[in-house]
């Protein structure tokens, strides 16, 4: 089966988006060297471990991406299957697409400042944001799903529209204080995790959409989660090292003190003999020598044992720290979780209001349009009859002198005549009555217009401070994490420092 050939121009276009590629990319079959793939991962890790690996055989830098993408991309069961080498040495389209999936979602959970998502167009923003949704809610199933994703058009959910139903007859302005009570008690939740600072909410485009939702949010921190206990595990085995190091250092002073006993004996016993042979000459020197090494071997464990102190206490430090940030991920998912099914249900309710809302505008437009039709025809009426009185009171007028028969017609014609005008006044009060409808109709109209135009700006207002504060929680561990950065560079100082 083909790929979504949207699908495979949006990833196609994200990769020349990273701009490792001198020539841009036509189609996904130009990717089968591997060597784009490898120059993306240098840019990711902003390294150049990859360099050596573009001059080896297709093989090897086969190896060396499935070998990234086990060790990053959490899914280190399933990269055996998910991405076959078989398949990449045979250039498969297929298995340059997921490659290609891979690598855009570590790229985007990985990236410490987001990019401008604007220089895709809409529809490949739209495509993107599509593949980085499947992987947040297909990642412990990938393997099933994956191939039938980048070769067909995935289903709609139906969730939203079932959802939706029950919210129908909620009366439109009776929602904004619903809603504000509702948002006030999102702000208590989002104030209760300890963000202080509320950031502006993030660009209005589909993928800037996704990298703030809640559940991306709390991927990309238990991610950051994970490369902290890894590096706090890197830094105890340095320390262990260390420690080894110092107790080596020990075993070897004492030797060396215990040699300096024994030749202060041997000084002893010679200086007591009053006889200073050539061997006792000797014998002075290496202990001098000795004695001096012997100092500098204090002073070398003193200030060994001054850095292993230090570095316990930042261990300690580094462990609370550690705890606190397990702590408060705990506490910011629960939160978001909250968040994100508030958000849900605000949508789930200006939806509602929206369909209703439109449904009663198209009502009323067209009571107003068979007002104004029928309005209309009792003009035309009016005209008609005064036009025919106007005729009649000619003619009353030239007949006023005939006979009595004449007369008698005459009289027909004003009876006739009394009736039209009475017909007039009526078809002039009915147009009265629908002028006074049409102007009613219109002004509802213009109220309903007015009530749904304030209830949008509310919800997009609602929906940029919800993105702010999932921002906000997002900035709080940032902190934490720079932190964290200054201890393991400090600790990389002293150990180059011990290490000379």
């Amino acid at each position: 089966m083909p790929l979504h050939g949207a699908r495979a121009a949006a990833l196609l276009a994200w990769v020349n988006s990273t701009k490792v590629s001198t020539d841009p990319l036509n189609d996904l079959s130009q990717l089968q060297d591997c060597n784009v793939f490898i120059r993306i991962i240098n840019k990711i890790h902003r390294s150049e471990e990859g360099e050596s690996v573009l001059e080896q055989p297709l093989p090897e830098r086969i190896s060396f991406i499935r070998g990234f993408l086990q060790k990053h991309c959490k899914h280190k069961s399933a990269a055996e299957n998910l991405v076959s080498a078989q398949e990449l040495l045979g250039g498969e389209e297929l298995a340059l697409a997921k490659v290609a999936v891979l690598l855009l979602y570590h790229t985007s959970m990985s990236c410490k400042s987001p990019r401008d998502w604007n220089e895709f167009d809409y529809k490949t923003q739209v495509e993107l944001a599509s593949i980085l949704t499947f992987v947040l809610d297909n990642e412990e199933s990938l393997n099933e799903n994956l191939e039938t994703f980048l070769q067909r058009k995935a289903p709609l959910p139906s969730s939203s529209t079932s959802s939706s139903s029950s919210e129908e007859h909620s009366p439109l302005l009776s929602l904004p204080h619903k809603r504000e009570v509702r948002f006030l008690e999102l702000k208590k939740i989002a104030s209760s995790s300890g963000a202080n600072n509320m950031l502006p909410g993030p660009p209005s485009s589909p993928m800037g959409d996704v990298m703030q939702t809640p559940q991306f949010q709390l991927r990309r921190l238990k991610k950051q989660l994970a490369v902290e206990r890894e590096n706090r595990d890197e830094l105890e085995v340095e320390l262990a090292e260390n420690r080894k190091l110092i107790t080596e250092k020990e075993a070897q002073i004492t030797m060396m003190q215990q040699r300096i006993d024994r030749l202060a004996l041997l000084n002893e016993k010679q200086a007591a003999d009053q006889q200073e042979p050539k061997e006792m000459e000797e014998l002075r020197e290496k202990n001098e020598s000795l004695l001096v090494r012997l100092h500098e071997a204090l002073r070398q464990c003193q200030d060994l044992k001054t850095e292993k102190g230090q570095m316990d206490r930042k261990i300690n430090q580094l462990s609370e720290e550690n705890g606190d940030l397990s702590f408060k991920l705990r506490e910011i998912a629960s939160h978001l979780v909250q968040l994100q099914e508030a958000l849900n249900e605000l949508s789930e309710e200006h939806n509602a209001a929206l369909a209703q809302s439109q449904e009663k505008q198209g009502q009323l437009e067209s009571e107003l349009r068979a007002a104004l039709q029928e309005k209309k025809c009792s003009e035309e009426k009016i005209e008609i009859l005064q036009g025919k009185i106007s005729l009649l009171e000619d003619q009353l007028a030239k007949l006023g002198d005939c006979g009595a028969q004449q007369k008698g017609e005459v009289l027909g014609d004003v009876l006739k005549l009394e009736e039209l005008k009475q017909e007039v006044s009526s078809l002039a009060a009915k147009g009265a009555e629908l002028q006074a409808t049409v102007l009613r109709l219109e002004e509802e109209k213009q109220q309903r217009e007015a009530a749904l135009q304030s209830e949008r700006g509310r919800f997009e207002e609602e929906k940029q401070q919800l993105g702010g504060l999932v921002a906000s929680l997002q900035s709080s561990l940032s902190e934490s994490h720079r932190a964290r950065e200054v201890l393991e560079q400090d600790l990389q100082g002293r150990e180059a420092e011990a290490g000379r």
